[in-house]
């Protein structure tokens, strides 16, 4: 088995979970390849580092690579798909980070996890994306998102107006923050710390979610994700950014931003016992009675 490690910095103290993760896999007879910047760090990290080989782009990567582990936090697991793209390639996450929505494997389970994804106990999850479909050079070959797209404010003191049609019908224009329109996976992140709604990932739809709109009478919508959502910015003050997940770039005030479903998906691991429900559950602690 030909197995990928994806990675970024992370504390010291959580090497020792890195060390279990390759002893185990090469245990187990994989062939392993590492990022090459997340290699670099270990060996910073690492007085003694064995030789390993590494990878730089994702097109080492298709064809030729069975499973992706992402190893950190969400944020590491959104920067892996960077690499993963449309190949279909396996992404298991190993929670170094604090929440965990979609690395969900606990670095205390490292040896179960592992144990079962290569005796095949285990189902894949397929999560659709939203695409940035014009301007398609903002961001180059990646133009594409997992969690969400997201139009900011760049002055801190000042709203912005949104002006948002759905498939070229008109919805509204939106005097707020901000605006995000989210995926099912984006539906647990920044949308459901805007008070939008849980999404399940077979859901097939989007939630375009407003952030702290002026008008309290807004609220979250949820839409088919066969749609096509156009945005622009209107009013004075169109200064504003334009961010994919964690990636921005300042918008062109007179820019027409057209965004929709991605034509590929991508595969996250589950293991037998996990599920989208069990995960909620436990991560957002529902059921806890802070009475007890």
């Amino acid at each position: 088995m030909n197995v990928a490690i994806y990675g970024k910095t992370f504390d010291p103290e959580h090497l020792e979970y890195f060390r279990l993760l390759t002893s185990k896999l090469e245990e187990l007879g994989c062939r392993l390849k590492v990022w090459e910047p997340f290699y670099q760090f270990i060996r910073e990290v690492q007085a003694v580092t064995p030789s390993m080989e590494t990878f730089s782009s994702h097109d080492e990567l298709k064809g030729n690579t069975d499973f992706l582990f992402s190893v950190g936090g969400d944020g590491t697991m959104l920067g892996s798909i960077s690499l993963v793209r449309d190949s279909g390639i396996p992404v298991a996450g190993i929670n170094l980070g604090r929440m965990g929505f979609l690395s969900s494997i606990p670095k205390t389970e490292i040896i179960a996890a592992i144990s079962d994804i290569v005796k095949g106990r285990y189902s894949l999850e397929k999560r659709s994306l939203i695409e940035l479909k014009s301007p398609v050079n903002v961001f180059s070959d990646m133009n594409f998102a997992l969690n969400e797209v997201s139009i900011l404010k760049k002055d801190t003191s000042s709203m912005i107006v949104i002006r948002v049609s759905v498939n070229g019908n008109y919805l509204h224009s939106y005097w707020a923050d901000g605006i995000i329109i989210a995926t099912p996976t984006g539906s647990t992140a920044y949308s459901l710390s805007c008070n939008g709604p849980i999404l399940t990932p077979d859901s097939n739809n989007f939630v375009i979610t407003p952030i702290a709109p002026h008008n309290l009478t807004i609220r979250p919508i949820v839409i088919p994700d066969n749609s096509v959502i156009s945005l622009s910015l209107e009013g004075r003050n169109r200064q504003a950014l334009i961010c994919l997940d964690s990636r921005s770039a300042d918008i062109d005030p007179d820019t027409e931003i057209t965004v929709a479903k991605a034509g590929f998906d991508v595969n996250l691991v589950q293991r037998v016992n996990d599920n989208f429900f069990s995960t909620i559950r436990s991560k957002l602690n529902w059921g806890v009675d802070i009475r007890n």
